[in-house]
């Protein structure tokens, strides 16, 4: 048989047959059920990467020209009200003379990871060196995408869309570790510090609650979102 035969005789055998759900082969469908069995399912379009939108661009591009080191993610639908769209991989941030280390982190939001690069040079950073004495080395997290509610709520956490970090620490070049847990009603320089470091949070995010707000914030300041002018501070 000629190849260009041979390849119309399979095309009108695939055509005839039809495989059941599950990979095992069934008895052929016939009429109305047959065909609303193979009718295509509405398409939905998948989200674009970070890189693919001109803001998402121009947030990347943002963030390497302040010297983070970063990977961009795919976007992805994870579970019901839990994403992780336009995400980040921080792997070093930027201060004023050299990389600052981040511990603990997972997907941020790139506008989200903007905010903080930006927060840890000029707020943190510098406040490390006015006030204790010594250059910021790195900031510890407690993580960042969770896909959960906020406690005692039904409500979906900003963690759920990774646009929140919460944070337990900072190490200063000289070695020294200020915990959130032990820093916050500790010696008078500690706390000046870390009360000067959650004030320049609330210039740069949506929300910023630590210790002060509840007993679940007892160890750690929570910074989310970006701010536009009105931040909830706490």
């Amino acid at each position: 048989m000629k190849p260009i035969a041979l390849l119309s005789t399979l095309a009108l055998a695939l055509a005839g047959c039809s495989m059941l759900p599950g990979g095992g082969d069934g008895n052929a469908r016939s009429g109305e059920a047959g065909r609303a069995a193979s009718a295509p399912g509405p398409r939905v379009a998948a989200p674009l990467p970070v890189a693919n939108t001109a803001a998402g661009a121009q947030c990347l591009s943002s963030l390497g020209q302040s010297g983070v080191r970063f990977d961009p993610l795919p976007d992805q639908y994870r579970a019901q009200g839990c994403s992780t769209l336009g995400t980040v991989q921080v792997h070093a941030l930027r201060g004023d003379s050299g990389d600052l280390g981040i511990s603990n982190i997972g997907p941020v939001t790139c506008p989200v990871s903007a905010a903080f690069a930006a927060w840890a040079r000029f707020g943190v950073d510098r406040a490390a060196r006015q006030i204790m004495g010594s250059p910021l080395a790195g900031i510890q997290t407690m993580g960042s995408y969770a896909c959960r509610d906020v406690a005692g709520t039904g409500r979906r956490s900003a963690h759920a869309t990774a646009a929140a970090i919460d944070i337990g620490g900072f190490v200063l070049a000289d070695g020294r570790r200020i915990s959130v847990l032990t820093g916050w009603n500790g010696t008078p320089q500690e706390r000046e510090f870390l009360r000067t470091v959650q004030r320049s949070a609330c210039r740069r995010f949506n929300t910023v609650l630590g210790p002060d707000y509840n007993a679940a914030h007892h160890d750690h300041l929570h910074v989310e979102g970006v701010t536009d002018g009105n931040s909830y501070c706490r």
